[in-house]
């Protein structure tokens, strides 16, 4: 094997600039296609589940084929498996841009598209790297950790606008521009030696794609199912959840695949990643806090937009414009703290961080009333995107410098499986809170409520008993007049509506509260110096 020597960028602004770009691209595509699910699937011809299905699949291949990834970059090189991977993408998005079906749609975006950033995800992590030393890594993973989140916050705001005014379909045309781009810029950027003997371990790939393809799969469908009890008509395995049962297996999938990995490195033999590397203590550290970050930034992205755009009736732009200041004050925290604060400790720094997240996320749950206009989430998203930035900002460094210059393609892998099982149950977990309490929150109220008559509320009992819709009051209106509901009861049911909207987004943010604290329990593993400075 060859020995790879980080060299240090001559030309930082690019790499930072091609990077960051990519970085970018990969998160843009779900956050612009959550505003544009009913007009996709009506172009395409198929219905809102199909593309939710699609959105699943994307979630699915990517996460899989992370670690795998990884590994493929160590072997044909990080800068060959970042250019191969934005080929591919570059293909996803051409075909999805022009998709006349729903099967054509999921090739490119769901199938291509997941496998070329399954490779650039883990290369981008080796080529900071590669291209960065010590001292300059913490502000170059903190600007391109901060590009993810920002092209979550503006993903509504892009969407929502090409929608409204062209197509969602010039999204994805535009996003070949960008590969293209970034093509030509990643010629400025410098590779990581590659191991010039070795082969990818096959029976590794598919132990791992299918342990992790099981468990977020689990995760997704946990809001369809439910998570232990089944929710009434969804299929129940041994009286639970199918979800339970998918995430159970494929926890023990990812063991069987762990022992599989120690055995061949026993033997001599090439693996996926070496297990040993879950033992280095900073490195668990530090992707136990990327795990916390990712889930808590899904929950509060989930919740946020549900309040503005249901519960106050913004539009896609409107949304869009409200999530900004999270991005300002993220990008200013991930430029900022290593700029300012070279000599920091990343644990006071993550602590810091988590605090921020704390604080923002408990604000909003005070300010949460009826009748609060959009103005409320000002605040409190300026304090998360503080917390989001001082985490982007250290996090990536933390990991990467826990272990060899040589090992940056495996962490790359084990750090985007690891914020991609974050997101996926951050999302989850806030959207199965708001579900329960919307549905107990409601049926109480309208039992209580002498107003709705109790046919009426034995009636929703029954049909709400898998779950109430969080849906807006013109969207409620409109079913109770469907249904002939109509005067003092359709107003009373209304009422309770809106009152059970903002508790089970209370619901909601309490938990992700709780979460972040529970995630400064595990902050002591983070180390308290900077990388490569001496005691």
């Amino acid at each position: 094997m060859s020995v790879p020597v980080a060299r240090p960028a001559t030309t930082p602004g690019t790499v930072l600039l091609t990077l960051a770009s990519a970085q970018f691209l990969m998160t843009l595509d779900t956050s612009v296609m959550n505003v544009s699910i009913a007009t996709v699937a009506h172009d395409v011809g198929t219905t809102v589940t199909g593309i939710q299905a699609a959105i699943t699949l994307y979630t699915l291949v990517m996460a899989s084929l992370m670690i795998t990834g990884g590994k493929v970059g160590e072997l044909v090189g990080r800068k060959r498996a970042f250019a191969v991977g934005c080929v591919i993408y570059g293909a996803g998005s051409l075909t999805t841009s022009l998709a006349p079906t729903l099967p054509v749609l999921i090739v490119g975006w769901s199938f291509l598209e997941g496998i070329g950033a399954a490779l650039i995800l883990p290369a981008i992590v080796a080529l900071v790297a590669a291209n960065f030393a010590q001292p300059d890594r913490p502000r170059a993973y903190g600007l391109v950790a901060a590009s993810a989140a920002i092209a979550v916050a503006v993903g509504p705001l892009i969407g929502g606008l090409l929608t409204t005014y062209a197509s969602w379909r010039w999204v994805f045309a535009g996003e070949v521009v960008l590969v293209a781009g970034i093509l030509v810029l990643a010629r400025r950027v410098s590779d990581v030696g590659r191991e010039r003997s070795g082969r990818l371990d096959g029976g590794g790939t598919i132990l791992s794609a299918l342990g992790l393809s099981l468990a977020v799969l689990g995760i997704l469908q946990a809001g369809s199912w439910g998570f232990v009890t089944p929710k009434p008509g969804a299929p129940a395995i041994m009286g639970l959840s199918p979800a339970i049962w998918l995430v159970v297996l494929g926890g023990v999938v990812l063991r069987v695949f762990l022992s599989w990995e120690r055995r061949r490195l026993a033997a001599g033999r090439a693996t996926l990643v070496d297990p040993g590397m879950l033992a280095n203590k900073v490195l668990r550290g530090g992707l136990t806090a990327f795990f916390f970050q990712y889930l808590l930034q899904a929950g509060l992205f989930f919740v946020v937009p549900l309040f503005l755009s249901v519960s106050l009736g913004l539009s896609a732009i409107a949304t869009g414009l409200r999530i900004m200041p999270l991005s300002l004050t993220l990008l200013l925290a991930a430029i900022g703290v290593p700029r300012l604060f070279p000599h920091a400790s990343p644990r006071r720094v993550v602590r810091v961080g988590f605090a921020c997240l704390f604080l923002g996320i408990v604000v909003l749950l005070a300010l949460l009333e009826v009748g609060v206009g959009a103005e409320v989430v000002t605040w409190p998203l300026l304090l998360a995107g503080l917390g989001i930035g001082a985490l982007a900002s250290q996090l990536g460094a933390v990991t990467v410098s826990a272990v060899p210059d040589t090992r940056t393609g495996e962490v790359g892998g084990l750090q985007n499986t690891l914020t991609n099982l974050g997101a996926s149950i951050g999302t989850a977990l806030a959207g199965a809170v708001l579900i329960f309490a919307l549905t107990s929150t409601f049926l109480t109220g309208i039992q209580n409520n002498p107003a709705v008559p109790a046919q009426v509320t034995a009636q929703a009992q029954v049909r709400l008993a898998a779950g109430a819709p969080f849906i807006s009051d013109a969207q409620l209106s409109q079913r109770l007049a469907d249904a002939g509901v109509i005067g003092p009861t359709a107003a009373a049911i209304m009422q309770e509506n809106t009152r059970a909207r903002l508790d089970a987004l209370r619901w909601s943010l309490a938990t992700l509260a709780l979460l972040a604290l529970v995630a400064l329990f595990f902050t002591d593993r983070i180390p308290e110096r900077q990388p490569g400075r001496s005691p």
